[in-house]
């Protein structure tokens, strides 16, 4: 657990960061159109933040949450939680070795698929919610900031109203209580609050990375650029 604790904390540092050097609103929202944060990361559910809203068919929103879950970007990341949990042995019956790296992995794949499937195809079917993000792109950064980690909160209805994400809360709710039944040894209910409370840290950490991405990236080519004219 404690990498994911870094993971919510690096993103939201970052987004920080990134927040202090945006002062100035910028011109027109960009397009997401990067698949992946940091080329790993899924942002398969971005898209800018619409001028005419238009909602989700059920058939997209359960495409939307197969995009994310079958990414090569969630095996990774189940990979590194699942190696960091059994590094500090959080499963003592899942064991040691190959064989207990791959219960671990189980466990962790197991949380990213189902929490994926819960929030941003089942409950969205249900509640008639936008499981995407709605990249802002203008404003000032802190502005953006606050936009993202609330946008864990609030959400889009299919009828483009805002409203409470239920989604979100709910599903990794349910998420978390599935979770007991490959969890053996921790499957009280504070083991479980503390899995969702985690897990919407780690959703709103994604929406950080997903509002700035774009700057980042940026970031990244320009330095890349001068390092490389440095060099001619």
């Amino acid at each position: 657990m404690l990498n994911r604790i870094l993971y919510v904390g690096a993103a939201i540092v970052l987004g920080a960061s990134v927040a202090q050097c945006q002062q100035k609103p910028a011109d027109q929202p960009e397009q997401p159109g990067d698949k992946h944060i940091f080329w790993i990361i899924p942002n398969f559910r971005t898209a800018s933040l619409p001028t005419h809203y238009t909602p989700l068919t059920a058939g997209e929103k359960f495409n939307v949450a197969a995009e994310d879950a079958f990414d090569r970007g969630t095996f990774a990341l189940a990979a590194v939680f699942g190696g960091q949990s059994q590094l500090s042995n959080d499963n003592r019956s899942f064991g040691q070795g190959a064989a207990g790296f791959g219960r671990y992995f189980g466990a962790a794949y197991g949380d990213l698929v189902i929490g994926d499937y819960m929030t941003e195809a089942i409950f969205p079917v249900l509640l008639h919610q936008d499981p995407r993000y709605f990249r802002r792109g203008t404003g000032t950064g802190w502005s953006r900031l606050g936009y993202a980690i609330g946008q864990t909160f609030w959400t889009h209805t299919d009828s483009g109203r805002m409203q409470f994400n239920y989604s979100e809360i709910v599903g990794n709710s349910v998420a978390s209580a599935v979770s007991t039944a490959y969890y053996t040894d921790k499957r009280t209910a504070g083991s479980a609050g503390s899995r969702l409370g985690m897990q919407i840290g780690v959703d709103t950490a994604a929406n950080v990375l997903k509002e700035f991405w774009p700057d980042i990236e940026r970031k990244f080519r320009r330095k890349h650029r001068e390092n490389t004219n440095s060099f001619k």
